[in-house]
């Protein structure tokens, strides 16, 4: 039977992050009905809307992006299990630290490189805010909404790896 991950006690925000998760979550509902809607709409009454697809897509995005964050703050992360759960206590101590690590790298990245990805898409070149429109005819700012949802998730996916590296640490000085 696999052991139970070294930081189990999740910090304030792992749990705040799972407490919006299973609220939000009914927005895929909200989504389906929308799509049942507009197939009604379409195919009964021949009356399609122009906003549906962009705005599923939309929300879709939204969610599966906290999806991230969601799985990270209920250690349902990526990681080989096949090999992980093989590992002594000690070892899965060491894991955890490099993932942790590991994943402050990345996140460090990925926060920078969202940095620039979501100032072009929010601001102009000489600085006035305006958000990237989707050039469709509905022409809604989605594409410069998702882009600074992505950096704030990535922001708080940088956050939860070094809280969950301190957990780590703390709980080794504990024991």
């Amino acid at each position: 039977m696999a052991q139970e991950p070294l930081y189990k006690s999740l910090s304030k925000l792992d749990q705040w992050i799972i407490s919006i998760g299973h609220k939000i979550s009914l927005v895929f509902l909200l989504i389906s009905l929308i799509i049942i809607g507009e197939i009604i709409a379409r195919y009964i009454f021949n009356s399609p809307t122009m906003w549906v697809h962009e705005t599923t897509i939309f929300l879709s995005s939204l969610l599966f992006l906290y999806g991230g964050i969601h799985s990270l703050a209920s250690n349902k992360h990526i990681r080989i299990t096949m090999i992980y759960d093989t590992l002594s206590v000690r070892q899965k101590y060491f894991a955890d630290i490099f993932i942790s690590i590991m994943g402050i790298v990345y996140s460090t990245l990925m926060v920078i490189a969202a940095f620039a990805v979501a100032k072009s898409a929010m601001f102009m070149p000489w600085g006035a805010f305006h958000l990237e429109t989707s050039g469709s005819a509905w022409d809604p700012p989605i594409p410069g909404l998702v882009k600074a949802f992505l950096l704030i998730i990535l922001l708080i996916m940088l956050i939860q790896y070094i809280l969950h590296l301190c957990i780590l640490i703390k709980r080794k000085n504990n024991d």
